[in-house]
């Protein structure tokens, strides 16, 4: 089915303020944003979530005003999740999961899993050690930080890297497509979780860097293959 069809693009027919209200209160609702959570920088949640910071300022003042987020000033200030937030009471969050339906993203993920496996298996043969030597370099970026949001924009670069390390532009744009699409559904994700998926890159280096291509593929299609299960967990059932 092509990209573009409908069933892939309910999610656009929500407003941009209204998609990241939905997101937040959703990881809220699910406990992947913790009572007492911080969240990051405005500017850090917008590169993210694919946003204006406006957007995300003013998302964020809604949800402190229902009483998700609390928004404190001060040296110590910025955004937390409430201690006891009420869960359910973000209209936005029900509009959203009926249009990113568990058929929508799993289809996304099954895109990105074709392409993600023949990208590995390409790289094994193709990548040149400064590519891979990048590639490093941004795995050891990913282990340092501290939040989901700047971990997803670096997660992003690496997977985009790696598609170019294959030396074939013609696989780069679709897979950006794919890539974009689903980051849609992203939803903000604790980033211990997050480090088991970096794990993975660092295996998927040595493979390539070993010259196993069939190593590279498996582990490109676990990789991917969680999602799933876990990463995109509210919004599919099936």
């Amino acid at each position: 089915m092509p990209l573009n069809a409908p069933p892939l693009t309910g999610i656009r027919q929500l407003s941009a303020l209204e998609t990241v209200r939905a997101r937040i209160a959703l990881a809220v609702d699910l406990g992947l944003l913790a009572p007492g959570e911080r969240l990051p920088a405005n500017g850090q949640i917008a590169e993210a979530l694919g946003v204006s910071e406006i957007t995300v300022r003013r998302a964020l003042v809604s949800l402190d005003k229902e009483g998700v987020l609390e928004r404190r000033r001060g040296r110590n200030g910025g955004t937390l999740v409430a201690l006891r937030p009420p869960k359910g009471t973000v209209e936005a969050t029900a509009a959203y999961r009926s249009d990113a339906t568990a058929v929508t993203v799993h289809q996304l993920i099954d895109h990105r899993l074709a392409l993600e496996c023949g990208i590995a298996h390409l790289a094994t043969g193709h990548a040149e050690e400064a590519a891979l030597g990048s590639l490093d370099a941004m795995v050891d970026e990913m282990d340092g930080i501290v939040g989901w949001a700047e971990f997803h924009r670096c997660d992003e670069r690496f997977h985009l890297a790696l598609a170019a390390a294959t030396g074939l532009s013609s696989i780069v744009e679709p897979y950006t497509a794919v890539l974009h699409d689903l980051y849609r559904y992203y939803l903000p994700y604790p980033v211990e979780t997050l480090r088991d998926s970096n794990r993975e890159h660092r295996e998927l280096i040595a493979a390539i860097r070993g010259r196993d291509a069939t190593a590279s593929a498996r582990i490109a299609r676990r990789h991917v293959e969680v999602l799933h299960r876990t990463m995109f967990v509210g919004l599919m059932d099936g």
